[in-house]
């Protein structure tokens, strides 16, 4: 049977049947093309791409440009996986209106199907009001690199009694404001397990565990494209990095020598 396009109503739906999520991220057309062949659910053009494919140090200056560039080429890659903006850093924060205008910006310009938005209650008015303009929001609390710097840093969160009831109390808030789903990032597994059980709508673990109802993880940091540092929580899947670069230098090493290119390779 010929699979079906995955919609904001799926992510529900696999929750009630106890069936995983699957989700990764995507910058480019080739890569989506690869990840919505293998039939994964979703798709998520995230603000690493700040770090992995244009080298920022940090999500935080990703703008809304370059957001809007990559998504516009993740759609085109894609016709059966659910597309999810990632909302940059400042995109949202000022004012309800500016919020709602470049969450707008993903759906009109780029395709996408809901936006992502890192923060908990504080960001609440804002959330409300792009749903109330007709854009699903895709939560995400717990480590949101955008408040790296008042975090103190890439850690996990929800360690102590005090900061495990303000993610309860935030995923709660959250779905009663509408939220299809939310992002648990770097959050201890046994939090993640009670926040997910007690919610209706699903949630996305990346580093929190398998019980929530599914995973996403960046795609260059699973085939091994990004070689600057692994998190604790990726699994590996392949290499890329080590193949790309045997070939770069095999093609340096032909063509010094002139044996590139040969008659095979030649008109």
């Amino acid at each position: 049977m010929d699979r079906k396009k995955f919609t904001v109503l799926d992510f529900q739906r696999k929750k009630y049947e106890d069936k995983p999520i699957t989700m990764l991220t995507a910058y480019d057309c080739t890569m989506a093309r690869i990840i919505d062949s293998a039939g994964i659910d979703a798709i998520l053009v995230g603000d690493s791409l700040g770090m992995v494919v244009v080298g920022y140090e940090s999500t935080i200056p990703v703008t809304m440009d370059e957001m809007l560039h990559h998504a516009k080429a993740v759609k085109r890659g894609i016709t059966k996986a659910f597309l999810i903006g990632d909302m940059p850093f400042m995109s949202y924060q000022i004012s309800n209106e500016d919020a709602v205008r470049n969450a707008g910006r993903f759906v009109k310009e780029a395709g996408c199907e809901a936006v992502k938005i890192e923060g908990g209650k504080e960001i609440i008015p804002r959330i409300k009001a792009i749903i109330d303009a007709g854009i699903p929001v895709l939560a995400h609390i717990g480590l949101t690199p955008q408040s790296v710097s008042k975090l103190g840093g890439y850690k996990v969160q929800g360690k102590t009694a005090e900061s495990a009831a303000k993610l309860i109390a935030d995923a709660v808030s959250l779905e009663k404001a509408g939220c299809f789903s939310i992002v648990l990032e770097c959050v201890p597994a046994q939090l993640a397990s009670k926040i997910t059980n007690k919610l209706n709508i699903p949630t996305i673990s990346i580093g929190a565990g398998k019980e929530c109802s599914g995973q996403v993880l960046v795609t260059n940091d699973i085939v091994g494209y990004f070689d600057k540092f692994v998190p604790k929580f990726v699994k590996q899947y392949v290499k890329i990095h080590d193949s790309i670069s045997k070939a770069v230098s095999s093609f340096k090493e032909d063509v010094e020598s002139r044996s590139f290119p040969d008659e095979e390779h030649s008109f």
